[in-house]
């Protein structure tokens, strides 16, 4: 079975791999929408001059995708988590392979690894995204502390930096 087959045919019962810990599709979910976005002001969200300010439907709006984003790469990660401990437990019985098939087994666990912490990297951002726009700082620059933009914003809500302070980043 592939690995695109195996992810595909995988639920939320899935076996995790030996240390690494599995967080369940809805875990902190519910009490996120619960009281996440009806806490939120929209007229306390920053906008750059010349944008129309936010609305409540908006910010709802955003909320319903940064939670949708969530619960979407809890599951990627316990898939990718499920599909390592297979190749993991595949790994051990190459007995008489070849030099392709262990170097294929080898590039399908590194593959699988590099999507998982991928899957990671991007939960982390949603969530600090989440906690902004529940919080303090959502739309706001962390590092020139303007007006990030409504539009950038709706576009990418993970966005923590101006497109001025990105551009600046992504030169060094």
């Amino acid at each position: 079975m592939t690995t695109t087959a195996r992810r595909k045919n995988t639920t939320d019962t899935a076996l995790v791999a030996p240390g690494l810990t599995r967080t369940p599709a809805t875990a902190g979910t519910a009490a996120r929408s619960a009281g996440g976005a009806e806490s939120v002001d929209p007229a306390e969200l920053p906008v750059r001059p010349g944008e129309d300010p936010w609305t409540s439907a908006e910010v709802h709006e955003l909320h319903a995708e940064l939670i949708s984003e969530l619960e979407r790469l809890q599951h990627e990660i316990g898939a990718a988590e499920a599909a390592i401990t297979g190749l993991m437990r595949d790994s051990n019985d190459g007995a008489g392979d070849d030099q392709v098939d262990a170097g294929t087994k080898n590039i399908s666990r590194e593959s699988e690894l590099a999507l998982a912490n991928n899957a990671r990297d991007s939960l982390a951002q949603t969530e600090h995204a989440l906690a902004r726009l529940e919080g303090v700082g959502f739309g706001t620059c962390e590092s020139c502390g303007q007006a990030i933009g409504k539009a950038r914003m709706q576009a990418f809500p993970r966005a923590t930096l101006c497109v001025q302070c990105k551009a600046k980043q992504e030169r060094r």
